[in-house]
C-alpha cells in the first residue's frame, strides 16, 4: 500500500481536530476517530477524505471495527496517531480507584489496544509510523497529577518499547510532549495561569502540535524511531 492513510484519535477538537486538518494538507486520507460522533461531523466537513469513526479507545472491540470500517473505505492504514487522552487532577489523599484507572485506560490502555489493532496494517504498508500524544506530564512531576501524570509515563515507556520491537517490521515509533496548549481540555482560569507563567509568554496553539506529528509521520523523519519531541514553550526548563 503506497496510500497514506492515518487514523488519529480524539479527532473531534483541540489538537486532533488540528492534526486531522493538517494531514490532510499534506495528502493523507485520514479517519478521524472520537466519540465526540456529533462534533466530528464538522471535522470532515463533507471532505471524502475525511472518514468520521465513532472509537471509545478503551474498548477493544471499538478498535477492530474502527480499523475494519478505514480499511475497507481507503484500502489500507500506514499511520496511527493515538492523540486521545483525558486530563484528570486531584490529590493522593482525594484520588479514587476509579478515577486513577480511568486516566491509565484512556491514556494508556488506548494507545496499547490501538496499536495492537493496527498492527496488521501497519506491518504491510510502505512508511508506516505510530506517533503518540504524551504530555510533558511525563517529563517532570506536577502536584495532583499522580493519575495523569503517571499513565502519561507508562504511554512513554510504552512508546520505546514499540519502537524497539517493531523497528524490524520498518514500523517507526515517536512520541510528541506538548506542554499547556490552548485546548477545551483547560479550563479559561488554568489557561490565563499557564499563560501568565509561560516562558514564553502564552499557550500553545493545537496547529503546532499538529505541525510536530506532521513532521514525525512525514518522510522527513524517516531516520527517526523512539523519538520524544518536546512541544511546550519552554515549560520544562522551569523548575517551579
Amino acid at each position: 500500500m503506497t496510500t497514506r492513510v492515518a487514523l488519529v484519535t480524539g479527532a473531534a477538537r483541540g489538537q486532533g481536530a488540528a492534526i486531522v486538518a493538517r494531514l490532510r494538507r499534506d495528502g493523507f486520507q485520514v479517519a478521524a476517530a472520537d466519540l465526540l460522533t456529533d462534533e466530528l461531523s464538522s471535522v470532515a466537513a463533507g471532505d471524502a477524505g475525511i472518514l468520521p469513526v465513532r472509537l471509545d479507545v478503551t474498548a477493544e472491540q471499538d478498535w477492530h471495527e474502527a480499523v475494519r470500517q478505514t480499511v475497507e473505505y481507503f484500502g489500507g492504514l500506514s499511520t496511527l496517531v493515538n492523540n486521545a487522552g483525558v486530563l484528570h487532577r486531584a490529590s493522593l489523599s482525594t484520588e479514587t480507584a476509579a478515577g486513577f484507572e480511568g486516566s491509565w485506560r484512556v491514556n494508556c490502555l488506548g494507545p496499547f489496544l490501538g496499536i495492537q489493532a493496527c498492527l496488521p496494517h501497519l506491518r504491510t504498508a510502505q512508511g508506516a509510523v505510530i506517533v503518540n500524544t504524551c504530555s510533558t506530564g511525563a517529563v517532570r512531576p506536577f502536584p495532583n497529577h499522580a493519575a495523569y501524570g503517571s499513565s502519561k509515563w507508562a504511554l512513554r515507556g510504552l512508546t520505546q518499547s514499540a519502537a524497539a520491537e517493531l523497528a524490524a517490521s520498518g514500523i517507526r515509533v515517536n512520541a510528541v510532549f506538548p506542554g499547556p496548549v490552548q485546548t477545551p481540555m483547560l479550563d479559561e482560569a488554568t489557561q490565563a495561569n499557564l499563560a501568565d507563567r509561560s516562558l514564553l509568554g502564552r499557550l500553545g496553539q493545537p496547529a503546532e502540535i499538529a505541525d510536530a506529528v506532521a513532521f514525525l509521520v512525514s518522510d522527513h523523519a524517516s531516520f527517526i524511531t523512539g523519538s520524544e519531541l518536546v512541544v511546550d514553550g519552554g515549560q520544562c526548563l522551569q523548575i517551579g
